[in-house]
């Protein structure tokens, strides 16, 4: 089935907000089956959402709204859902139950702009929001559902998978069974990847299909299958994630869809081994990806954000000959770093970077982009040099990521 997602408001199309709603409601309808035909965001004018409502439903058979269902005058969508489907604006004493023990709960009192959330359109069937105080609305019109959903993220991220979700899939009940698995793929670029696995697209059936989904050092492949037979949908999927195996080796780094931080997170509980980060040019990204992860404290102790060559040495440990004859940016630095905090903080693995990212502070010997990334374990290094090219803050999440992938494969060659 396909759906459509709308997502409503101003601050959306001037930038001001970035859309997440859309991108994590396609992520769990797509295990279902529904894929996103569209998403549009339109502004907070009624003609505009009605347009966009009747375009959408003349499409598919269920549509997805976000946003506009705040509780002052720019948030119009109510007044539009009551123009389209029908019905008045009507003060519902649940819905006001519901803002009230929401209000309470989070210590506040209630003002008049949040007491006016209780009115709905009289044409809706109303899912109550257990964590904010815009409720869910339902509507249906000729054999089509539209749901219209809060923007606040949180809020509907969690009462779709709690309501919206469950009573959609009772709505529109489907015999189709689809299935992803997901390969976290290294050492390749995306064009290298495609040509690769040429013979083996050639040869998948045709209800199977593989999606690369490159980032930064990494590609996520994902084979999607869908099919009512869901016994040999299964055995199939089975097949062709082994030949993949069999493909790929060691470039396979996980067979779960995981963030990098997750998949070393994994590996340093396996082998009981805590990490330290000594970051320069990366200014503590690395451990910000790192305590992203939830539980991460098991294994990570810290970080010396060394940014500056004095921090280096008085910290670190790098000797100032070294700084001296070879600059902040090299591989005898970037190896002390390394052992540095490896001591300093008592962990047998360590990851170190020190760089340019730009956009100045480049030479003609080390430009803009030029990173020596280090990791360490129990006293083993590598070390290496990268030309990472884009903006700022590219360089940064490239360093990042190459350093977590570079202990890594290390971590993997001593336990081999």
């Amino acid at each position: 089935m396909n759906i459509v997602v709308i997502v409503i408001g101003d601050e959306l199309l001037i930038g001001q907000v970035i859309d997440t709603n859309s991108g994590w409601i396609a992520r769990h309808v797509n295990p279902l089956g529904w894929n996103v035909k569209y998403v549009k965001v339109v502004s907070d004018d009624s003609e505009e959402i009605i347009k966009a409502i009747d375009d959408a439903l003349s499409q598919v058979d269920l549509v997805l709204t976000t946003g506009g269902l705040g509780p002052t005058k720019d948030d119009i969508t109510k007044a539009a859902l009551c123009r389209y489907f029908g019905g008045e604006l009507v003060y519902d004493k649940d819905v006001e139950k519901n803002v009230l023990e929401v209000v309470e709960k989070r210590h506040l009192k209630i003002n008049p702009l949040t007491a006016a959330q209780a009115y709905v359109p009289s044409s809706c069937k109303v899912i109550q929001n257990r964590v904010g105080t815009a409720p869910i609305m339902w509507f249906e019109k000729n054999g089509k559902v539209l749901v219209s959903m809060p923007g606040v993220p949180f809020e509907t991220e969690q009462m779709m998978e709690r309501e919206v979700i469950p009573q959609l899939v009772k709505h529109f009940c489907t015999n189709e069974h689809i299935e992803h698995r997901t390969f976290i793929v290294i050492d390749y670029c995306e064009s290298a990847l495609a040509m690769k696995l040429e013979q083996f697209e050639a040869e998948m059936p045709p209800y199977i299909h593989l999606a690369y989904l490159p980032r930064p050092g990494i590609i996520r492949l994902r084979l999607t299958g869908h099919l009512a037979d869901k016994s040999q949908l299964e055995t199939d999927m089975n097949m062709l994630s082994d030949k993949l195996r069999d493909l790929l080796g060691d470039s396979i780094i996980s067979y779960e869809d995981k963030p990098i931080a997750a998949i070393l997170g994994d590996m340093l509980k396996r082998y009981d081994y805590l990490l330290s980060t000594a970051e320069s040019c990366t200014g503590g990204d690395i451990a910000h990806e790192i305590t992203e992860i939830p539980g991460s404290s098991e294994y990570f102790t810290g970080s010396v954000v060394s940014y500056s060559n004095d921090v280096k040495s008085s910290v670190l440990g790098v000797g100032q000959n070294e700084l001296k004859e070879y600059g902040a940016v090299s591989r005898e630095v970037v190896e002390q770093m390394c052992n540095g905090v490896s001591k300093l903080l008592n962990t047998q693995c360590a990851i170190a970077t020190s760089g340019i990212a730009g956009p100045t502070g480049g030479t003609a010997d080390k430009p803009v982009g030029t990173v020596w990334i280090c990791a360490g374990c129990n006293g083993k290094l590598v070390s290496e040099k990268y030309h990472f090219p884009g903006t700022r803050d590219r360089v940064i999440d490239r360093a990042s990521m190459t350093g977590m992938i570079m202990l890594i494969k290390l971590l993997r060659d001593l336990k081999a």
